[in-house]
């Protein structure tokens, strides 16, 4: 499998002229070039499909925009590798995946800034405006409020609610996962895997793995090993870690719990794993060092350590999973993403990668397609879409 070698971050003054203004904006799909067309368009004709809205709550979908709009909601408190930057600092991300989702996959977005941590305000405030809304996508909210907005608001809305941060990951590294075993002839039951990072995207990682059918998988944080019993650092979510993983009870460092395993998958911080921890695990083991800018190890360095299988960050990304997984989900008028519908996606992805990748070009639309068509088809084959397929 090839590895990604480190590339040259573009600089501030090609960057800046990109996002000036921002990088989305709202336009309409038809020309308001005479009165005839305002008069269908808006007053007096728009009130006739107001009126088929209101006896049939259904045709929204099919007249207004709301079933093909996506919100991207955040608080702005865990942005990319910068930590709590406020909401304001988030919206050029929050533009960024918007444009992602209208060009791979033709899903419109509108970024919605909600400026609260407080779970029961911000929880609220979302379901206010999702009837505007086909799916939420919420980005870049910390851990372990990210998991309560979840949880609640799938419990609450008819639409689906996906957390990219935990969920668009953890598809990326299924579908890179699925690769690395069948360039190694090997099957997920016989992994054992550690974890380093127990955030967001570390455990809901864990949680899809463990279901898929790997073996065990020890969670870390930065204190070691996250086991039954531990006292320092705990709280309710890791709690629920230490029950659900490290059958062994394993405790310690991660240079230590590293020792023998299959794979190690990174979501934490830079330069944190050695060559020599490399070494230690099992033979041939796979590496994937999602850390970014820097990731846990280069691979290049994993490689040389004897890895068989090592990549980083910059191509296990969430942009190649959640555009399809939108437009999936919408097409098939889906009410909830579920556990099928993300695994059909992690095929789809293991299945358009070319010979030697691990994953597939990003920029090739039909790579949206596959997965869009795959998270449709699970939907409708697992009861949470309509009958009928929408668009």
């Amino acid at each position: 499998m090839k590895s990604p070698q480190k590339e040259n971050d573009p600089h501030l003054e090609d960057i800046l002229p990109l996002h000036q203004e921002g990088k989305t904006r709202m336009v309409s799909r038809y020309s308001l070039d005479s009165v005839a067309s305002l008069r269908k368009i808006y007053t007096p004709g728009v009130a006739k499909v107001c009126q088929l809205i209101e006896e049939n709550p259904e045709k929204a979908c099919d007249f207004t925009s709301i079933g093909n709009t996506v919100a991207v909601i955040t608080n702005g408190s865990a942005v990319l590798g910068l930590g709590d930057i406020g909401v304001r600092a988030s919206m050029p991300v929050m533009e960024g995946k918007a444009v992602i989702l209208m060009e791979m996959a033709g899903v419109s977005a509108i970024p919605v800034l909600v400026d609260t941590s407080d779970p029961d305000e911000f929880i609220r405030t979302v379901s206010l405006i999702a009837p505007t809304f086909g799916a939420i996508l919420l980005e870049d909210i910390s851990a372990p409020l990210c998991f309560q907005v979840e949880d609640s608001l799938k419990a609450r809305l008819p639409i689906p609610v996906f957390h990219d941060d935990q969920h668009g990951t953890a598809v990326v590294v299924l579908g890179a996962l699925l690769r690395a075993l069948e360039a190694c002839g090997r099957q997920a039951g016989e992994l054992d895997a550690v974890i380093n990072g127990a955030g967001a995207a570390g455990w809901a990682i864990a949680r899809f793995l463990l279901n898929f059918g790997i073996n065990d998988v020890v969670l870390c944080d930065s204190r070691g090993a996250i086991y039954r019993g531990r006292e320092n650092g705990m709280n309710p979510v890791k709690q629920d870690i230490a029950e659900c993983t490290n059958r062994a009870n394993e405790q310690g460092e991660l240079k230590s719990v590293i020792r023998g395993k299959d794979l190690f998958i990174g979501v934490s911080a830079g330069g944190v794993v050695s060559p020599a921890m490399v070494a230690s695990m099992a033979p041939g083991p796979i590496v994937f060092a999602m850390a970014n800018p820097v990731p846990e190890i280069w691979p290049h360095e994993a490689i040389g350590a004897g890895a068989a299988v090592a990549t980083d960050g910059r191509n296990l990304n969430n942009a190649l999973g959640f555009p399809g997984i939108f437009r999936g989900a919408l097409n098939a008028r889906a009410n909830a993403i579920n556990e099928e519908m993300k695994v059909g996606a992690a095929r789809a992805l293991a299945e358009q990668a070319h010979e030697g990748e691990l994953v597939p070009d990003f920029m090739d639309k039909k790579v949206h397609l596959k997965v869009a068509e795959a998270v449709a088809e699970a939907a409708r084959r697992s009861g949470v879409a309509e009958q009928q397929p929408g668009r």
